[in-house]
């Protein structure tokens, strides 16, 4: 019981620090945006046995300049960086990652309060797509049965056929997959629908709008420093899957 009240407490600060982070940037006066991003869309299921899927995705249309001058390992690297500064800020610094060699840690303030632990990131890029992806380890956020499985966060970025020589697009996408919620298996599924998944899905969605202005965190670790340190490679398992599934 005390797993899922950190849950549940977690839940409602991130909620209210959220409120109050968008309350805010509404109040801002907006600068013209580098990229045009369209309205991001949702896609969150949980099956039979418990397992979550949420993809968020939108479509970023920007200079094709500017997509040749980001499109490498590095910037794929603060891509993900991005992502966690983005939680940072939007659960007004309530939400932290902490980096170790080997696992990055989502804690409620600070340590011990882990509320998810993902093993390094893995990076994949070739030519037309960049994917980072942290495996999920345990955490309290997630059920104790699926401690050390096979479940994942991803953020997936693909080129699209430009509108023009002069204007590309890109296709972002955020994937939770294989995700067991502790709050859906100690409490109700309901109260998960209510609370973590709808705080989930506010946050990537904002996450989603903010790349329009082409903002990318600087590295914590720095991993790739140029564009030639990842090879191309074939598709990830997770793709491959979906692909499949779309085409039966």
């Amino acid at each position: 019981m005390v797993n899922v009240a950190l849950v549940i407490a977690a839940a409602v600060a991130l909620a209210l620090a959220s409120v109050a982070a968008v309350k805010r940037r509404r109040g801002r006066p907006r600068s013209m945006a580098p990229a045009v991003l369209a309205e991001p869309t949702d896609d969150t299921t949980m099956d039979s046995q418990g397992a979550v899927r949420s993809v968020q995705a939108a479509e970023l249309t920007l200079p094709a300049a500017a997509l040749a001058e980001l499109w490498s390992p590095m910037h794929l690297e603060r891509l993900a960086r991005t992502y966690w500064r983005f939680l940072s800020r939007m659960s007004l610094g309530l939400i932290r990652v902490k980096y170790d060699e080997d696992e990055r840690a989502v804690v409620f303030v600070a340590r011990p309060f882990v509320l998810l632990r993902f093993h390094a990131p893995q990076y994949e890029m070739d030519a037309t797509r960049g994917v980072v992806r942290w495996r999920i380890a345990s955490g309290v956020l997630v059920s104790r049965t699926a401690h050390g499985g096979d479940g994942h966060l991803q953020i997936e970025v693909e080129r699209r056929p430009p509108l023009d020589e002069a204007t590309a697009r890109v296709r972002a996408e955020v994937e939770v997959a294989n995700f067991y919620p502790a709050l859906a298996s100690g409490v109700a599924r309901w109260l998960y629908s209510a609370t973590q998944s709808r705080i989930h899905v506010i946050v990537t969605q904002g996450f989603l709008r903010s790349l329009a202005r082409l903002d990318l965190a600087e590295s914590v670790v720095g991993r790739y420093a140029a564009p030639d340190d990842v090879d191309a490679v074939p598709d990830p398992p997770a793709r491959t899957k979906r692909e499949a599934s779309r085409t039966a």
